[in-house]
């Protein structure tokens, strides 16, 4: 193993691997000693077996406190959605997993497909600076987006302010969808968010390194296994970068 890839991606002895722990599909639970268990973990664990060195976890609430830690060098990689506003300080591989994000609308609603929701008037609700979130900002340009400050106070805002659209994992809004009689969840996707793997911008050599070892794990069946292994719905290997 180069010295240089290393020195960036471990600088301190140990990997330290950025969790967000707010994405059910990517962390399934936590061991007794707190660190994560689940397919971003385990990615973050592989990562250190071929660095050699050893894993330490930083967890975060939300993927937007994940991406803040970057300036502080918080941690050396972090497992999170590749979005153009994140990439001013993050370097990211291609996505080594997808998870589709489409919409939920209540009972009643004439809203009946993805062309229907951005309009004048309509209320979407969202967890705000997620991937998908941010895909929003990017792409609305009619209706209104309505930020929560995660996935459970999006629904929350959506159920009790009467919002025309919740917005969401497609895995997360079938949990949903039970509670709602009447409600529907419209047919396709808006976006898919590109789970990937992101260090510094300083680290070249690192994410070269990494962007290897992402093709790697996909090609060799590794992610699928992962996938396999905690019995994730809704969640897909990414094609190759």
């Amino acid at each position: 193993m180069d010295r240089n890839i290393i020195a960036e991606l471990a600088p301190n002895g140990a990997l330290r691997a950025g969790i967000n722990m707010a994405n059910f599909l990517l962390v399934s639970g936590q061991a007794a000693n707190g660190d994560p268990i689940g397919v971003s973990p385990d990615m973050a664990r592989e990562v250190a077996v071929r660095l050699g060195v050893p894993v330490e976890f930083a967890c975060y609430k939300s993927p937007g406190a994940l991406a803040d830690a970057v300036e502080t060098r918080e941690w050396d990689i972090g497992l999170i959605g590749a979005e153009p506003q994140r990439e001013e300080k993050i370097a990211f591989t291609a996505a080594y997993c997808e998870i589709e994000a489409t919409y939920l609308v209540p009972a009643g609603s004439s809203i009946g497909s993805l062309a229907d929701v951005d309009k004048p008037g309509i209320r979407i609700s969202v967890s705000g600076r997620s991937a998908y979130g941010l895909w929003l900002k990017r792409n609305i340009v009619h209706a209104e987006i309505v930020d929560a400050e995660s996935m459970d106070t999006a629904y929350d805002n959506f159920v009790s302010n009467k919002l025309d659209v919740l917005a969401g994992l497609h895995p997360r809004l079938l949990s949903d969808l039970e509670k709602l009689p009447g409600a529907k969840i419209l047919d396709g996707k808006f976006s898919a968010v590109q789970q990937a793997i992101g260090t510094p911008r300083t680290n070249s050599e690192g994410v070269s390194w990494l962007k290897d070892f992402v093709e790697q794990a996909k090609s060799s069946g590794f992610v699928r296994d992962l996938i396999e292994k905690y019995g994730v719905n809704g969640l897909s290997v990414a094609p190759p970068g």
